[in-house]
């Protein structure tokens, strides 16, 4: 490996307090449902990250006023398909497969030709989960083999349609509820479960949307909008980010961690419910409800006795950004782990499957691995091997 990372000095133990910048997912759609309100929203902890950074260049490349500052950003929408823009234009996306599909939602009622590109990593990744359903509203698009880049062209009359999602992907999810906002009519989703998060805008902003959770699926029904109001948001802090704080807690001796402020949205915490089943002393305090989004403390202790687990495969939506550093405990876990029905990790953007198993067999972890699954043979007395 070319690259490495020294640490001359390991962590003594502590009992600390932190506050973690705000939750990506929440953050992207935040501004995209700006975008499209009229008048002026405001967020405060908006995650500072390259992919929202991406999201609000893309938006300013629209048309959108925007004013970021240090602790606040704010978004002058102008109403649905009031973007405006010259001939020709670029989209950039960056490594976003958020940005990326959600942003073709709003985009099919686009006048012109649009160019959508990524990065390398981005431009490997499947769009054609997103382009065949948009399709249906009646916008066209151009592409090799469904990768980027992408050429759009939407269409004057987007129409209202009935849409599958069987992948569990709530981007896919996300980008179909976008784009019904710009039809006459009422579309509907039957999806596998996934992250909520756009679900849960829509129902604090008072769109038109219905939702039955069934036992393997959810019903969403979702009514064309003339207008959304805008959007006042302290955004919580990103259980993803605080995931990796989290875990070092526990590995390290006889340490503490209180993280203020998560956002703790059910389709979220697959990463507690699955550390708790390895044995590892977690709990939530001071938990509370603001637009429709639950946010607590999260309290986590050092852990010795971590319990080997075949991980419930219903987890895995709730904990598919989290794998890798849940496969650390693993490692470090009493017995052999298994965790199944994990394909999808090997569709981000690198074949995290793949990597994680790679990292593990350095570390001096036995691995066996298949294309959807992993096992993970735990070794409590670990110690990584000096260079």
């Amino acid at each position: 490996m070319k690259n490495l990372i020294i640490i001359k000095r390991p962590l003594n133990t502590f009992n600390k307090v932190l506050s973690i910048e705000g939750d990506k997912s929440i953050s992207i759609r935040w501004a995209l449902l700006a975008s499209q309100a009229i008048g002026k929203s405001k967020a405060r902890n908006i995650l500072k990250s390259e992919d929202v950074l991406n999201t609000l260049n893309c938006l300013k490349k629209l048309g959108v006023k925007i004013n970021l500052s240090n602790n606040s950003c704010e978004i002058h929408g102008l109403g649905i398909n009031s973007y405006k823009y010259k001939k020709g234009l670029i989209l950039d996306a960056g490594n976003s497969g958020t940005l990326g599909r959600l942003l073709l939602g709003f985009l099919v009622h686009s006048k012109s030709n649009i160019k959508l590109i990524g990065d390398k990593s981005l431009s490997k990744r499947d769009f054609l989960r997103v382009t065949k359903p948009l399709e249906k509203f009646g916008a066209k698009f151009e592409t090799k083999n469904g990768k980027l880049p992408i050429f759009i062209k939407g269409t004057n009359y987007p129409k209202p349609i009935n849409y599958l999602e069987t992948k569990g992907s709530a981007q896919c999810k996300s980008a179909v509820m976008l784009a019904a906002l710009n039809t006459k009519g009422q579309t509907v989703i039957k999806a596998k479960k996934s992250r909520d998060h756009t679900e849960k805008f829509f129902q604090y902003l008072k769109l038109n949307i219905k939702v039955k959770k069934k036992k393997n699926y959810d019903l969403i029904k979702v009514n064309g909008k003339k207008t959304i109001k805008p959007l006042n948001y302290d955004i919580p802090s990103d259980i993803s980010s605080s995931a990796f704080f989290i875990v070092l807690t526990i590995l390290s001796s006889k340490s503490k961690l209180k993280i203020k402020n998560v956002n703790i949205n059910p389709s979220r915490i697959g990463i507690l419910k699955i550390l708790k089943l390895m044995n590892v002393n977690i709990s939530l305090k001071n938990i509370k409800s603001d637009k429709g989004e639950k946010i607590a403390d999260i309290h986590v202790k050092s852990e010795k006795n971590l319990k080997a687990i075949k991980c419930p495969s219903h987890l895995n939506s709730s904990a598919i950004d989290e794998f890798l550093i849940i496969f650390l405990i693993a490692a470090r876990a009493e017995g052999i782990s298994e965790f199944n029905n994990l394909a999808e990790l090997n569709q981000k953007e690198s074949p995290r499957l793949k990597w994680g198993a790679k990292i593990l067999n350095l570390m001096g972890i036995k691995t066996i691995t298949t294309s959807n699954s992993i096992k993970i043979f735990g070794n409590p007395k670990l110690k990584i091997k000096k260079k």
